[in-house]
């Protein structure tokens, strides 16, 4: 059998989806021109969800969901980038894996700026100097990214949607394994390998680094050090990866949040969630049912809990927030029921933001 027919009926469909693809794309530069004259939101989370749910409720195969869905990515990227190019901030340097989710969020057609801190991101974000963030929260393994939590206290930026990535981890070197005598990276990700470390290399220093990319410099420079970070960042940097997947737990996962000025719009049908920032004050310190007091007016209402997590106030001794996570929309009327009873007796309820669950 010939496969040049075959070949002609490719060429002939990849001639269409071609112009069918700049048709889309035009129709979102009109839209993009009725959102800056509205002053409308270019990224549109609850809208981007939409769209996903949609192509994938569509897709009879052979093609997997996770390859469509990344496809439609990367059409809503370019899309994002004729209405107005954006500026999206992470926690860098390149290649870490803030950067690798910021990219399977945003696709390749916006504009990526690498920042030191989650502190500084928060800043630039505020002040107009980037459009938005992404930012990591929790692992899987490891737990919560305190200095993220910590930074919502203070700031009105809000929580406009979220990703999940898995993290797998590679062991990078320009040196052989059994000449390995240090080894660098961030310490979730050292903490995340820690046995296979100490299977493998029981007698190497393991040593903190700014960021997993960090590392990989230091592993190109040195002679007998050695990185843990993604393939990403070691092709980045040239460096040659040892060994591949040395993650202790094989659905190692990393939640990240994008960060904004202006919530999200609800998704509904229960697709959305709600992140807020709860204080309990005196209540905490006088009774001791007074979590289950602050979860009550949500379960009466039927709202899930799905997180929540407790940091120390530093105002005063023994006085904590609550980072907490549920079902529904801020909007939602069961929400706002729940939010004016707790508000009676928590000195501070602060909503973080709504945003679409995940696909």
């Amino acid at each position: 059998m010939s496969l040049e027919p075959i070949r002609e009926k490719i060429d002939s469909l990849d001639r269409q989806l071609v112009t069918l693809i700049n048709e889309r794309l035009a129709l979102a530069a009109e839209i993009g021109k009725i959102k800056r004259s509205q002053g409308g939101q270019i990224y549109v989370a609850e809208r981007e969800d939409a769209v996903i749910r949609k192509v994938t409720s569509q897709n009879e195969g052979p093609i997997k969901h996770e390859a469509l869905q990344a496809i439609y990515r990367e059409i809503m990227s370019a899309a994002i980038a004729l209405e107005q190019p954006l500026l999206i901030a992470y926690l860098g340097p390149e290649a870490t894996n803030t950067h690798a989710a910021a990219m399977k969020k945003f696709g390749a057609s916006v504009n990526y700026h690498a920042m030191a801190s989650i502190g500084d991101i928060f800043t630039a974000v505020e002040k107009g100097e980037t459009d938005y963030a992404v930012i990591p929260i929790e692992n899987s393994t490891e737990g919560s990214v305190r200095e993220a939590l910590d930074n919502f206290v203070e700031s009105d930026l809000k929580i406009v949607a979220q990703i999940y990535l898995e993290i797998t981890h590679a062991l990078i070197s320009n040196s052989p394994l059994e000449d390995i005598e240090r080894v660098y990276s961030k310490d979730q990700a050292l903490a995340q390998c820690r046995h296979w470390l100490q299977r493998h290399l029981p007698h190497a220093q393991l040593i903190d680094a700014p960021s997993t990319s960090r590392a990989v410099q230091f592993a190109k420079e040195e002679p007998g050090t050695a990185a843990i970070a993604s393939e990403m960042a070691a092709e980045h940097y040239g460096v040659p990866i040892v060994e591949r997947n040395i993650q202790d737990k094989a659905d190692n996962t990393t939640r990240f949040f994008v960060i904004g000025k202006k919530a999200s719009g609800p998704v509904g049908n229960g697709k959305d969630l709600t992140s807020f920032l709860i204080s309990l004050g005196d209540e905490a310190a006088a009774h001791s049912g007074a979590l289950l007091k602050m979860l009550m007016p949500l379960a009466e209402r039927g709202i899930n809990l799905s997180k929540i997590e407790s940091r120390p106030s530093k105002k005063r001794p023994w006085d904590y927030y609550f980072f907490i996570d549920v079902t529904g929309h801020y909007e939602d009327a069961n929400m706002k029921e729940a939010l004016s009873e707790l508000k009676k007796f928590c000195p501070m309820v602060k909503w973080l933001g709504s945003y679409p669950a995940v696909s």
